[in-house]
């Protein structure tokens, strides 16, 4: 307890085991306390806290309730002792094992922060200035080592190896998340692409110091090349990759820096497969754990507006059905993005059934709101695909494109301004259970209100040409 004392004052060093000790009981201290707190005293489910989504749900600050403001600001204030607590300990492990001071950002990313305390627990006490090591690991001979006659000494042979390794390692886990769990989620696109960045440059340096830069290029050459090979195996269309790639080679570059960093210490590859092996294994494990806790999928909601040179009794009937559309222009529905191609309506007012023909389908969009000409809110109870991928064969068919992307509902907004215009609005709400959320709303919020402009302009055209 005083080494904690000085720890958690700032100084001090943790060495591997009292680090694992010290972070499994405080995880599951907080974990209790926020469990406790929620049910005790807010009455929510006993699960665990997810600072991600506190309340299960996308929720705009202006719409919480004072209830909601009051549960936030209670988890919000248990966890703050525990932030510091977690920065302390992290701190202090970093300087036992001689590791620089800025890889504590770690400890702040979600799902990596898993991975980075494996790594820390693996990792070794530095070697001491005496020239004594203090790790249970020890120098052994090199001849004793596998991984010295199996990684070769030049540079492009171990950066083969650290892409081969990694190749196969990143595809069998992509595997797992994709076809066993079902899950698009942090472990795939975040966990995967940096243990692949981190494993590919450990190998790349085990014989010897590389530069940054050329570590960068090899653990962003992994991921690289698992995409190629999805695309290969028809695991996936190029569109999706295209749309994964800037976060995941930014988590491979960031895994390839945080194993550069251990040369400077790392003169003895002792630890080394313990420590891939541990962070292969926990990746299944976390994303296991993920699939059993993962959130109810946020809300998203998308809003278009045009101005119309047209009143709205003119625009109405527009909104309503609208004829065949032009064939796109836009590059993003050119490659493969479903887009609107018309719109056909059954019946008249609340009830009525309302189908919008898409390149891939059509959504089946029941009437609630029928207020002419002001306001058309429909729900949506059928979702074709919403792209078809590019791909070398026929057809591919990944998961994602049944059920990961869902539209919830929509409605077309009919405002009166003067001189006789309208300010016409498109909504549509929606959910993806793809992860992180934030990341992936970028592209679908973009697509989404790119399929707005094609219909609103259409429709403002036939308006304004009555």
């Amino acid at each position: 307890m005083k080494s904690l004392g000085r720890v958690l004052r700032g100084e001090g060093a943790l060495d591997r085991s009292s680090f694992a000790g010290y972070g499994v009981a405080f995880s599951v201290l907080k974990q209790a306390l926020d469990i406790a707190l929620a049910t005790m005293v807010f009455k929510r489910a006993g699960v665990a806290f997810n600072y991600w989504f506190p309340l299960g749900r996308w929720v705009a600050l202006g719409s919480l309730t004072p209830h909601d403001y009051t549960f936030l600001l209670a988890m919000v204030a248990v966890a703050v002792p525990f932030i510091w607590i977690g920065v302390c300990l992290t701190l202090a492990r970093l300087r036992d094992a001689a590791l620089p001071a800025w890889l504590v950002l770690f400890f702040f990313l979600p799902f990596l922060n898993v991975l980075f305390f494996v790594f820390l627990c693996c990792t070794p006490t530095a070697q001491s200035p005496a020239g004594h090591a203090a790790s249970r690991f020890g120098p052994s001979p090199r001849s004793e080592r596998l991984l010295d006659r199996l990684i070769p000494s030049s540079g492009a042979g171990s950066a083969f190896a650290g892409a081969l390794l990694t190749l196969a390692a990143g595809g069998l886990l992509a595997l797992f998340s994709i076809n066993v769990l079902s899950l698009y989620g942090w472990g795939l696109f975040t966990g995967i692409p940096f243990a692949m960045g981190f494993i590919s440059v450990l190998t790349y340096g085990y014989h010897a110091p590389r530069t940054l830069r050329s570590c960068l290029g090899v653990a962003c050459l992994s991921p690289a090349l698992l995409g190629l090979a999805m695309l290969a195996y028809a695991m996936e269309g190029l569109i999706c990759l295209l749309m994964a790639a800037p976060l995941a080679l930014l988590l491979a570059a960031l895994g390839g820096m945080l194993a550069h960093s251990l040369q400077n210490w790392r003169h003895t590859p002792a630890a080394t497969p313990a420590i891939m092996g541990l962070v292969l294994l926990a990746l299944p494990l976390g994303m296991t754990l993920e699939r059993r806790a993962a959130p109810d999928p946020p809300v998203f909601e998308v809003t278009t507006s045009v101005e119309v040179d047209a009143p709205p009794e003119a625009v109405w009937p527009n909104v309503v059905a609208f004829a065949q559309l032009p064939p796109p222009r836009e590059l993003l529905f050119r490659a493969g993005v479903a887009y609107p191609v018309r719109a056909e309506i059954t019946g008249s007012g609340p009830g009525a059934v309302r189908r919008c023909v898409f390149s891939t389908g059509a959504f089946i969009e029941p009437i609630q709101v029928w207020d002419a000409p002001r306001l058309l809110k429909f729900s949506v109870e059928q979702n074709p695909a919403p792209l078809e991928e590019w791909t070398p064969y026929e057809r591919v068919t990944p998961p994602h494109l049944r059920g990961f992307l869902v539209s919830q509902g929509g409605q077309f907004h009919l405002v009166p301004l003067s001189g006789g215009r309208t300010l016409l609005a498109g909504t549509t709400w929606y959910r993806h259970t793809m992860w992180p959320a934030a990341y992936w709303r970028l592209w679908s919020d973009h697509i989404i209100h790119e399929i707005h402009l094609r219909v609103l302009n259409y429709i403002a055209a036939r308006s304004e040409a009555r």
